[in-house]
């Protein structure tokens, strides 16, 4: 009888921890037996209070990992965000401090907006950033140069989801179904559209047997997290 107790009892333990997985979401769902290639997932403009939270739950349900693009007067503001970032295996990179046109200020200020992120990061717990991406995606040379000073890899994007010009949660899943290996799809954290698409995106990529990755700082392309 007490070998049959144990038995049944284990068995009912089985039955909770799977029923509890389901209610959960395990990110296992969404995933591919393989993964194929890798793409880079990118959100700017956090961290915060109100959204960061949220994002990085959907994305941890969905057993996905990204790249958040944070500013640095952000960081700054919110550095436990920035600790929960990297707590939920998400990459931190530098967005400049207050999300100015670059191309239209002058080195001294470019210098100014890319080190001040910097140190805002990594006083944060985000670590040294070695991936910058330019507000707007505008660069030039004045931009690329400073970049180079702090051992920055230029990022922009192959897909833009338009979540910033209102896309809805289909359009945006759309977008990230554009992807293909190695390339990058710029998003924001703060559209609740970007949010509510995350489920679906994790079941778009594994659809296509492609997983998302970090962003190499020697390529610039999504590559298998090391």
């Amino acid at each position: 009888m007490r070998t049959k107790s144990r038995a049944l009892g284990t068995g009912l333990a089985v039955a909770l921890l799977t029923a509890a997985t389901v209610l959960a979401g395990a990110p296992a769902s969404a995933q591919p037996a393989a993964c194929n290639g890798y793409v880079g997932l990118t959100f700017d403009d956090g961290p915060s209070n109100g959204n960061t939270p949220n994002l990085l739950n959907a994305l941890r349900q969905n057993g996905l990992r990204a790249t958040m693009f944070n500013e640095g007067q952000y960081a700054a503001s919110f550095p436990a965000q920035v600790r929960a970032e990297v707590s939920a295996g998400m990459w931190v990179g530098n967005h400049s401090y207050t999300h100015p046109h670059l191309t239209q200020e002058s080195q001294a200020q470019v210098d100014s907006e890319i080190s001040r992120t910097q140190q805002a990061i990594a006083s944060a717990g985000g670590g040294t950033p070695r991936l910058f991406r330019p507000p707007y995606g505008e660069t030039n040379g004045t931009v690329q140069a400073v970049e180079s000073k702090y051992g920055l890899r230029q990022i922009i994007w192959d897909v833009d989801s338009q979540d910033w010009n209102g896309a809805s949660v289909d359009a945006i899943v759309a977008a990230n179904n554009r992807l293909t290996n190695g390339q990058i799809i710029l998003m924001h954290e703060w559209p609740a559209n970007t949010i509510a698409a995350i489920p679906r995106i994790a079941q778009t990529l594994a659809s296509k047997n492609l997983c998302a990755g970090m962003i190499s700082p020697q390529t610039g392309r999504a590559v298998a997290p090391s």
